[in-house]
């Protein structure tokens, strides 16, 4: 592998690790990816979720691509606010709306709540205010455009 090729850092979403999921598919493929792992504790922690993806990105030396789905998205969303270290690229997969009741075996609102999820609290680059956005969705989409304009390509060394 070419010093320059990035390592892939898989964020997944709330469920515990499926074997059967594109992401566990995807990792195995990848000869430099990690996945950061499930939690044995505080599990539905949005914060202690944010505090594991910047724990395996801080272990990781040279670029970054984030590959991130369902609620992977949300919690990478929340660690750009606060990036510790760049990021080369992010790919964001189907971002869940968690301020909405999820299927069957997923956690309820009210859980998500108290793990620090909802509201969804949109934050925009610099000192101008967010703009009014009416539907779940439309806030999904400003929190996707924070981390995909944030998460700009590092230039070339």
């Amino acid at each position: 592998m070419n010093r320059a090729d990035p390592t892939v850092v898989i964020v997944p979403g709330l469920r515990d690790h499926v074997a059967d999921h594109w992401q566990t598919h995807l990792g195995a493929a990848l000869d430099n990816s990690v996945t950061v792992a499930p939690l044995e504790r505080d599990k539905l922690s949005r914060r202690a979720r944010v505090a594991a993806l910047d724990e395996v990105l801080q272990r990781v030396h040279g670029p970054v691509v984030l590959v991130a789905h369902s609620a992977g998205v949300i919690t990478t969303v929340h660690w750009a606010q606060h990036p510790t270290r760049e990021i080369a690229g992010a790919l964001l997969v189907t971002p869940a709306d968690l301020e909405l009741p999820l299927p069957a075996g997923y956690p309820s609102t009210e859980e998500l709540d108290c793990g620090g999820w909802n509201p969804i609290r949109i934050r925009t680059l610099g000192p101008r205010a967010a703009a009014h956005v009416r539907t779940p969705r439309e806030r999904l989409r400003a929190e996707v455009g924070v981390i995909t304009h944030r998460l700009r390509p590092a230039a070339p060394r």
